[in-house]
């Protein structure tokens, strides 16, 4: 079985790295809408097709692009009649709100945690109305790290979450990217 496993990643690789770096970019960025495909899986892909720096840029690229897309379409699309629904919840609206007035740290440390729902973030950021200069830059910045978890830390979340190694280096990057998004904020005065 183990064989057969290994045969077949083989061979997506192979087909992948024949079919060219466009496929790997729209893999990503229909994983970024369609939030049942495994993001982790399509990156380590994208990085043994088509090597570690470029596998990780054109991940890192799609994964944005789709991730302000999605926020795009529920900004633009949904957002005024959800908006008009979800008056009456209080509830909901209390979350939007809350989504919304998150500070930029906060948001990029929400959106750079591994296992954070991004489909979710860009879904509520977008229905929420929340400033769109404040989620590109949250996105562009804590994709980073996503990228660098789900490519060189290692693709399976068991072997992630078990060893204290990959808990320290993800609690390091969490911890650099609240950092930079600190100065970030500071530097292009990012409403909050």
């Amino acid at each position: 079985m183990g064989q057969f496993i290994h045969n077949f990643f083989d061979f997506l690789v192979n087909l992948l790295a024949s079919l060219g770096p466009i496929i790997g970019i729209l893999i990503i960025i229909l994983e970024s809408i369609i939030p049942i495909l495994p993001l982790g899986a399509f990156i380590a892909l994208n990085m043994l097709a088509f090597g570690t720096f470029f596998g990780f840029f054109i991940s890192w690229l799609a994964t944005c692009f789709g991730c302000i897309l999605s926020y795009y379409i529920f900004k633009k699309g949904f957002s005024d009649k959800l908006y008009n629904n979800i008056k009456e919840n209080g509830k909901t609206k209390k979350i939007l709100n809350v989504i919304k007035k998150l500070s930029f740290s906060k948001l990029v440390l929400l959106m750079a945690m591994p296992f954070t729902p991004a489909f979710l973030v860009n879904i509520t950021a977008g229905l929420s109305q929340m400033n769109f200069t404040k989620f590109v830059c949250a996105v562009l910045l804590s994709k980073i790290f996503i990228i660098y978890f789900w490519g060189y830390v290692g693709t399976s979340i068991i072997e992630s979450v078990t060893d204290v190694i990959t808990l320290l280096r993800i609690f390091g990057l969490l911890i650099i990217a609240y950092f930079i998004s600190k100065l970030i904020q500071k530097k292009i005065n990012i409403r909050e």
